[in-house]
Parts: structure tokens; C-alpha cells; sequence
């Protein structure tokens, strides 16, 4: 049986149904013992992280959900919700996952300077010269044209996802499409499995030991996103 973990943050009707399109029984749960017996976990989400977060430690997931061994795939905010933190309400998350998850920037130089503001502060005789914001960076700005060019944020719509490295991704060509909706992502790390480009390349996909992740909707993402759910629903 398949259990999708109902913690009251919605997106469960799409699971739901890709997971009756794909003939799969399941249930919705946020009852230990059935995750524990579970072949198979889902935890999917929509909203905001630190809120999110709150709803399992409510439920008491937070100490459940990385004991499992079943294969486990965490979508959108699940998979946030697998990392170290998130930026959004300051969450500290379940820790599966080696990387923290960051908002998307809207142009090049804010991404440079939010990097050069979370590196660890240095002597003033270590750093390299000021920017014209006065923040400090060894990291070149880019030219004015490129660094006023402003992304969409939230990312919403249809991305391409690359370097894929995973039986997740049996059968799928790189360079393939799927749905996104998200303003903030998981920075690259070890367990990173496929990766996006859109403000800056992020994780799209994760994974660690038995532990998957998509920061996009394979439940939305058409026919790829079928052959990547039925691939999750394979593993062993």
C-alpha cells in the first residue's frame, strides 16, 4: 500500500488522482503505524515552509518521517521539507537532504550579493573590494544588461530539467519538460539527481538512501511526470 501523508497542506487531490491514473492503490494518512507498514510514502505540499513544518511536528511526522525505509518521495514543499532549512519563515527542516532551500532571486546581482551575505564574515583585509551597494564579493557582477534583467517569481510554468542520475529518471531524456510552481528551491549538493535553471540552477530532483525528491509537480507534469511517478512506484 502506498500512503500519502495528509498534514493539511493541500495538493492531496492531484496526487490522488495521478496516483488512480497510474492504478495504484493508496491512502491518506497522517497515522504512524500506517506509514511505518507502508511500501511506499508520498508527501506532497503546497504553501509556506516554516507553516508546513508546523503541521508535522503538530502531528508528531517530524520524528516519523525520517525513520522510514520504505522509499520515500517528498513534492514541492515535501521535498523543502526533506532539506536542513529553508529561507522561507526561517523553517529548520527534517535534515534528510545536505542542502538548505533559498528563494529564487529576480536578477543576477541580487543572487550574487544574497551568496556574498551568507558567506562567513572575513576581515576587512580579506576582502576583495566593495560593490557598488557596498556589499562585499569575489564573484565578478555581471554587465548592466544581464544584471537588470529581472526573472518571474514565483517560477510557475514549464521548465526543463537536466543532468538526470537516477532510476527516478529510467527512460526519461534529458532536457525534458515539467511543472513548476515554487519562489523558493534547494541549492546543488552530493544528493542532487537533476537540476533546473531559472534564476539561478538549483535541485530539482534529490535523493538520499531511500529518500527521493521533486521540486516539481510530476503529478502535473504530463506524460514525463506519469513515467517518473510510475519509476518511483518501481523502486526497490
Amino acid at each position: 500500500m502506498i500512503a500519502v501523508v495528509d498534514y493539511d497542506t493541500g495538493n492531496l487531490r492531484s496526487v490522488a488522482d495521478a496516483l488512480r491514473r497510474a492504478g495504484a492503490e493508496f491512502t491518506l494518512t497522517a497515522d504512524a503505524a500506517q506509514l511505518r507498514c507502508a511500501e511506499r510514502v508520498i508527501l506532497p505540499g503546497v504553501g509556506e515552509a516554516s507553516s508546513a513544518m508546523a503541521k508535522l511536528r503538530e502531528r508528531e511526522l517530524d520524528e516519523v518521517l525520517p525513520t522510514l525505509t520504505c522509499p520515500v518521495l517528498g513534492i514541492c514543499i515535501g521535498m523543502q521539507l526533506l532539506c536542513l532549512s529553508s529561507e522561507e519563515g526561517r523553517a529548520e527542516c527534517l535534515g534528510i537532504f545536505p542542502t538548505r532551500v533559498r528563494r529564487l532571486p529576480t536578477t543576477a546581482v541580487e543572487e550574487i550579493l544574497h551568496e556574498a551575505a551568507a558567506s562567513p564574515t572575513l576581515p576587512d583585509t580579506a576582502l576583495p573590494a566593495a560593490t557598488p551597494t557596498g556589499r562585499h564579493t569575489d564573484r565578478p557582477l555581471p554587465e548592466t544588461s544581464d544584471a537588470d534583467s529581472r526573472m518571474k517569481v514565483p517560477h510557475v510554468g514549464w521548465d526543463t530539467i537536466e543532468g538526470l542520475r537516477s532510476p527516478l529518471f529510467e527512460g526519461i531524456p534529458e532536457q525534458s519538460y515539467v511543472y513548476y510552481v515554487h519562489s523558493y528551491a534547494a541549492d546543488l549538493c552530493p544528493a542532487t539527481i537533476a537540476t533546473t535553471d531559472y534564476a539561478r540552477r538549483f535541485s530539482a530532483a534529490l535523493r538520499r538512501d531511500n529518500f527521493y525528491g521533486t521540486q516539481f509537480h510530476p503529478e502535473k507534469s504530463g506524460t514525463t511526470g506519469a513515467r517518473i511517478l510510475q519509476n518511483f512506484l518501481n523502486l526497490k
